[in-house]
């Protein structure tokens, strides 16, 4: 298959595992939406704290899970200068989470007859406990992590993308072959990553194109 939403054509017929990404593949997220967020609560900078593409220490720490959301909160005042509240800062943060593509989630059940299916998100306990309560409501009480074999979350092992060490550390928790392993994201640097791993990638400019792939 060859468009515009891949790096580079997967080869279908090795194909056992997908790995995919959340944000911007299942879930619909605005990081503008974010900034605007903390701006409005007086932070000037906040696209330097944190986009699609970058993370500050402070913001990566708590992706890995090595600082918990109530030293995040902490933190985040002292490195803003600000006295914003928890809820503040949590409401802000949770903005970019918009809604759940529901053609997306219909697909990701069907190929999930065909194929080994997981998830790899770079998250944290503050995104993860609002969209997973928010996809319970949305799917009458079906858990995100019933659509997987298995969803991985960067705050729960201790790496994000897209260091390749990331994938390879996954793949080597479910036994997988990287070259029998797809992978799909909306973030070029993670597909590098992943293509370092050895796996086959597949780069998807726009969450709509999901469920009009041939796989």
């Amino acid at each position: 298959m060859e468009n515009n939403t891949i790096q580079k054509t997967p080869d279908k017929a090795r194909i056992k595992n997908i790995i995919l990404d959340l944000g911007g593949v299942l879930l619909h997220i605005n990081f503008q939406a974010t900034h605007r967020a903390f701006e409005a609560l007086g932070i000037t900078d906040a696209a330097s704290h944190f986009t699609q593409h970058h993370a500050s220490d402070l913001f990566e720490r708590l992706e890995i899970g090595t600082v918990s959301p109530a030293g995040f909160y902490k933190e985040f005042r002292e490195v803003t200068q600000t006295k914003i509240s928890d809820l503040q800062i949590e409401q802000a943060w949770n903005a970019m989470l918009l809604d759940f593509s529901k053609e997306n989630i219909a697909w990701l059940s069907r190929i999930g007859q065909q194929y080994n299916t997981y998830l790899f998100s770079n998250t944290n306990q503050v995104h993860y406990d609002y969209f997973a309560a928010q996809f319970i409501k949305t799917f009458d009480g079906m858990r995100l992590e019933s659509l997987f074999k298995k969803a991985w979350f960067s705050h729960e092992i201790g790496i994000r993308k897209p260091h390749p060490e990331a994938f390879r550390k996954l793949i080597a928790l479910e036994g997988l072959n990287a070259a029998e392993t797809l992978f799909i994201d909306d973030t070029l640097g993670n597909i590098k990553g992943a293509d370092m791993a050895g796996l086959q990638t597949l780069l998807l400019k726009n969450p709509a194109d999901l469920h009009q792939l041939d796989l």
